[in-house]
């Protein structure tokens, strides 16, 4: 129930300008990476690993594996970091993960801990009729030890990459084709010529990833249900006025909410039911004055939220998801390429796990991928390793994934009565967050940091 907590130029190094992106609707084809069996003269470069995509998953794929010896090349399409989205929403299992990797600290200092230590900081749920409050309660009261905070996502990510080393992030450097496989590694050639050889290559490269479809994996499914995403900004007006607590509201076929993030910051989401996504619309001032129309007559508190937003702080996505059933469901890994985060499972925002299960995915990939691309020649100790990734991380994700996709479906009916049970009966009575919030007790372990290889 806890619904959206809710992605031929001069390559260039890191730079702290950041440029905002709008996310793309799925099935977006222009992008597809081809197989190539390409003439070019242009002398390849050798890398031990090269990551598609500095996202959440690629940056943290970096920093874990630096963490362990093992250097590598992020390649990012763009010209610096993305900054498009708003906000998510980071559960105990993200902080453990961001603990293992040095960060947690310097991010938590700048975030507000949802429901922290008061007993009466609640989380409070609500009917869209009159704003009738279904319930109230803490995460203290009844998940003791949950850390919950809404990160911006720009800031994650220049956090992520001020960590990892000059030179690491390779921007305006597009992937062109995967060239090959062999046994010197993966070939892959770039938009501006550019070719690298690499040992390893993981797919960082998001829902609508180019390297899952060279892998042969089906688009991204769109599950009927559209979200707006939202950032209001209260610095101007000496801060935001709300205690530090989750705000759901309940509709038919339409559920908002919002959580305060910083001191000066609130996030926002609404969630719509919508046979399809329809036309993407770039225009910001009509996004969000399409989003207070579908929530007119709402709470105020909500309206005021979202009256508090610049209209540039609005997005528009479609949700998607792409279940991996066994035996149907390709490999994670082909040869020395493996995916990592959304490009091999995206999942709906339902229980707030999709930059959670990225961040984890980047730290079992480093401990399971470091020994063996530190041993030399250890060709067949990579494929074991990706193998192993894959196993471990197959039966945390796919239950999850699906469990989002159906409390999503559960959340979104517009049947009245349907409606009537869950505001009357479900959410009231039956919803316990200790059981419900059970999968966020995943524990990665450290990495205990050595110098990285050269």
């Amino acid at each position: 129930m806890l619904a959206v907590a809710m992605s031929p130029m001069a390559a260039s190094v890191y730079s702290p300008a950041l440029h905002p992106s709008h996310s793309s609707y799925p099935r977006r084809r222009r992008d597809a990476v081809v197989v190539a069996a390409s003439a070019s003269s242009s002398p390849e470069e050798t890398k031990d690993v090269v990551i598609v995509g500095a996202g959440i998953a690629g940056l943290a794929t970096a920093l874990s594996l630096r963490r362990l010896g093992v250097g590598t090349t992020v390649l990012e399409q763009g010209p610096s970091l993305r900054a498009g989205g708003t906000s998510l929403t980071l559960f105990k299992n993200g902080w453990r993960v961001l603990d293992s990797i040095g960060v947690a600290d310097e991010l938590r200092a700048k975030y507000l801990r949802v429901q922290g230590f008061s007993a009466d900081r609640r989380m409070r749920m609500r009917s869209s009729a009159g704003g009738r409050d279904l319930r109230e309660f803490s995460f203290e009261e009844e998940a003791p030890g949950q850390e919950v905070r809404a990160v911006e996502r720009r800031v994650l990510l220049e956090t992520l990459a001020s960590k990892l080393p000059p030179g690491a992030i390779s921007f305006s450097s597009k992937l062109k084709s995967v060239a090959g496989q062999g046994a010197e590694g993966t070939l892959l050639e770039l938009q501006d010529g550019r070719r690298l050889r690499s040992k390893v290559v993981v797919g960082c490269d998001g829902v609508n990833s180019p390297i899952a479809r060279w892998m042969g994996f089906s688009e991204p499914r769109y599950v009927g249900h559209m979200a707006f995403r939202g950032l209001a900004d209260y610095a101007g007006a000496g801060g935001q006025p709300f205690e530090p607590k989750v705000s759901y509201i309940y509709g038919r076929g339409l559920r908002a909410g919002f959580v305060p993030v910083s001191p000066t910051k609130v996030y926002w989401f609404i969630c719509f039911n919508s046979p399809t996504p329809g036309p993407k619309n770039t225009d910001a001032a009509a996004l969000k004055k399409e989003a207070l129309v579908l929530v007119r007559g709402w709470p105020d508190d909500l309206v005021a939220v979202m009256r508090s937003t610049p209209d540039e702080a609005v997005v528009k996505t479609p949700l998607v998801d792409r279940w991996l059933w066994p035996g149907v469901a390709p490999s994670a890994s082909r040869g020395g390429v493996v995916l990592v985060g959304d490009a091999w499972h995206p999942m709906t925002p339902n229980l707030g796990q999709g930059a959670c299960c990225a961040l984890e995915d980047a730290v079992v990939l480093a401990r399971r991928l470091a020994p063996a691309v530190l041993a030399a020649g250890a060709g067949d100790d990579v494929g074991e390793a990706l193998r192993e990734y894959e196993r471990e991380r197959w039966g945390r994700v796919f239950p999850l994934t699906a469990r989002a996709g159906l409390v999503g479906a559960l959340v979104q009916w517009g049947n009245p009565a349907v409606c009537a049970v869950r505001d009357g009966v479900v959410i009231p009575r039956l919803v316990r967050l200790g059981p419900f919030l059970e999968h966020t007790n995943f524990e990665c372990g450290l990495l205990e940091p050595v110098a990285p290889s050269p």
